[in-house]
């Protein structure tokens, strides 16, 4: 009889199991499909989105990963999301193609040219901003699923937005650097020959520009390149010039005047001024084309969107305080 009470008893308990684990299962399962449902299907949709209400972004945060991808990568080290971890579990492979290293700066090559989401004509701006590396990305924790990949150029264009806001007339330039770059049969270490070429282009169109940016992404550590202002994180810039020219002294200044607004609005937000020149390195940087070009680097590659964000706005309002004294 005890023998007959046992055999029910587990009988009992692994019917209970398997409910539970049925149960759990079933919540996984359309947890999974609610967090991976993509809200956007691609960078244009999620820029479109960005730029309409600077709180769209938001919705774009995952509240945490994929609890089924997380138990396999937590069981296995192998990432389901991305196939690479698979190779490199099972056959020992390494990707060796996702950093390009030139000079003394490395840059991601694992991005997408983003066509412009604005295509109003802005006439006779007076600022132009351009990205000689177009490519170079930032974090994208939380927004690959959704087929984004955020990068210097998505920066650019977010950055004329709320230049445009604040009745600052600004374009970006949209041409594709990487198609040049191809087109011509030249490699990546000539990108600055590329956006040289383009940037002559928009000289002679729009005379009466009174800044130029060539916005960048550096390769620094987060904590190097991210400063919370305020209980809210930014990206930090730096301002780089080419002293391997003659008559660098204007862009100097338009550099250190810069750095000076943003850190006494933004304390900590600039990584402050550096000076280009010698052996192995640019020094021009194509600043010799004109005495208002300045190059920006924008956070590092760990640095997300909500982060460069915060940063364009921020330097939107110091551009429109620095253009105030000047016009």
């Amino acid at each position: 009889m005890r023998k007959k009470f046992k055999a029910r008893k587990k009988i009992n308990l692994l019917k209970l199991f398997f409910c539970i684990f049925f149960v759990l299962l079933l919540f996984l399962l359309f947890k999974s499909f609610i967090l991976t449902t993509k809200l956007a299907s691609s960078n244009e949709e999620f820029l479109n989105k960005l730029l309409n209400d600077s709180n769209h972004y938001i919705l774009y945060k995952k509240v945490n990963e994929n609890p089924i991808y997380s138990f396999i990568k937590y069981i296995t080290k192998i990432d389901v999301g991305e196939p690479k971890s698979i190779l490199e579990k099972s056959l020992k492979y390494k990707d060796n193609n996702t950093s390009y290293t030139a000079s003394d700066d490395v840059y991601s090559l694992n991005s997408d040219y983003i066509e412009d989401t604005n295509s109003d004509n802005i006439e006779n701006p007076i600022v132009y901003i351009y990205n000689t590396h177009q490519l170079e990305e930032y974090n994208k924790t939380n927004l690959e699923e959704y087929n984004i990949k955020p990068n210097v150029l998505m920066a650019s264009y977010i950055l004329r937005e709320y230049l445009n806001r604040n009745n600052i007339k600004t374009v970006v330039e949209t041409a594709d650097i990487t198609d040049f770059l191809n087109v011509n049969g030249w490699n990546y270490s000539k990108s600055y020959n590329a956006s040289r070429y383009y940037l002559d282009e928009a000289i002679k169109k729009y005379p009466n520009l009174k800044l130029i940016i060539d916005l960048h992404r550096d390769a620094i550590e987060y904590n190097a390149s991210t400063v919370t202002i305020n209980d809210k994180k930014y990206a930090k810039v730096l301002f780089v010039v080419g002293l391997d020219y003659e008559n660098y002294q204007p862009n100097l200044d338009l550099a250190n005047s810069l750095n000076n607004l943003i850190n006494s609005k933004y304390p900590g937000l600039s990584r402050g001024v550096l000076k280009k020149s010698g052996k192995n390195v640019n020094g021009i940087y194509n600043q010799d084309l004109k005495n208002n070009i300045v190059l920006i680097e924008c956070g590092g590659y760990q640095n997300n969107i909500d982060e460069v964000m915060n940063t364009m706005i921020a330097l939107s309002d110091i551009i429109k305080i620095y253009l105030g004294g000047i016009i």
